[in-house]
């Protein structure tokens, strides 16, 4: 990789965890050189063992599986101007041992079903110099289309967002050469499935990075969300109240996945290998808190090839 290029080494690593989750880790505070693009294929797999109640109880119930390919494309319009499209394809399946709480024929199939979700287009732009970043970025989400969203199983919510936010970076010149460390922060604002209910969300990570090797790039990450308004579902033990809590109407109950006030946080570990224009990368992600969120685990493989490269 040419000098200046380096967090390229590890954009592949960033987006597969950042695919399980809202896309405000997918962006990095660094951009690339003028010129050079990348083509990034990551594949995914969601296993969601259950969920997380309102009092943060453990329901091992409503289990189902996510896998997902994605086609993300950046092109660097200068050296601090990126920009960036997207889209997955995204596969789901109900697997729990109980009937499925939607009581719909796709969940209760067990069977695969797939679509295209939410297309997605962004920019950032970098202030700063060679070791240290910060920069503003905008993303926005769209439906690819009118697909099916209700059910415990599902390709995507169906709603659009326009994502806000600010990345930082810095690398550890000083103290550790190899090392760089990122965090960011980002505001969806949701389009309403329910008018009076909001479901905007703050979105944030932080990063560590350290070249091990001249091809090998190892990090670890929090990543972490939270729902402004949202409706919150109850619990078992009646605390803050009863199942179903304030999805106290047959239109809040019937888009309760997309209604819920969700927060979690994630851990989040990878690994990105270099070879030339190449970066094949693998990431692991684990729900480690949650609130009204499904709990589970994350597992991605990908790979990004780079054009534009000096020679």
């Amino acid at each position: 990789m040419p000098a200046g290029s380096g967090p390229l080494r590890f954009a592949g690593a960033l987006l597969a965890a950042a695919l399980a989750l809202p896309a405000q880790a997918a962006a990095q505070a660094f951009t690339p050189p003028q010129g050079v693009g990348a083509v990034t294929l990551a594949w995914q797999y969601i296993d969601n063992t259950g969920h997380r109640l309102s009092d943060g109880y453990f329901r091992p119930a409503g289990q189902s599986a996510t896998t997902s390919l994605a086609l993300d494309v950046e092109y660097a319009v200068t050296d601090r101007l990126s920009a960036a499209v997207g889209v997955p394809y995204v596969f789901a399946r109900y697997e729990g041992a109980l009937p499925p709480p939607s009581g719909l024929p796709v969940d209760a199939c067990k069977c695969w079903h797939s679509s295209f979700a939410d297309f997605s287009a962004g920019a950032r732009y970098r202030f700063g110099g060679e070791t240290w970043a910060v920069t503003p970025i905008a993303r926005l989400g769209q439906p690819s289309h009118g697909y099916p969203y209700q059910g415990e199983a599902v390709v995507g919510k169906q709603l659009s967002e326009l994502q806000l936010g600010v990345l930082a970076g810095v690398r550890l010149v000083e103290l550790l050469p190899k090392a760089t460390v990122q965090a960011g922060y980002t505001y969806a604002f949701v389009e309403k499935a329910l008018d009076d209910v909001s479901v905007n969300r703050s979105s944030g990570f932080v990063d560590f990075g350290y070249a091990a090797t001249r091809k090998l790039y190892v990090r670890v990450a929090w990543l972490g969300q939270y729902t402004h308004g949202g409706l919150r579902a109850g619990s078992l033990t009646g605390d803050p109240f009863p199942f179903p809590g304030e999805l106290n109407t047959p239109a809040r109950f019937a888009e309760r996945d997309r209604l819920l006030k969700v927060r979690y946080m994630q851990l989040v570990g990878g690994l990105s290998w270099n070879a030339g224009p190449i970066d094949i990368f693998a990431s692991y992600a684990k729900y480690v808190w949650g609130r009204d969120a499904h709990n589970g685990q994350a597992f991605g493989l990908g790979v990004s090839f780079y054009f534009g490269l000096p020679e």
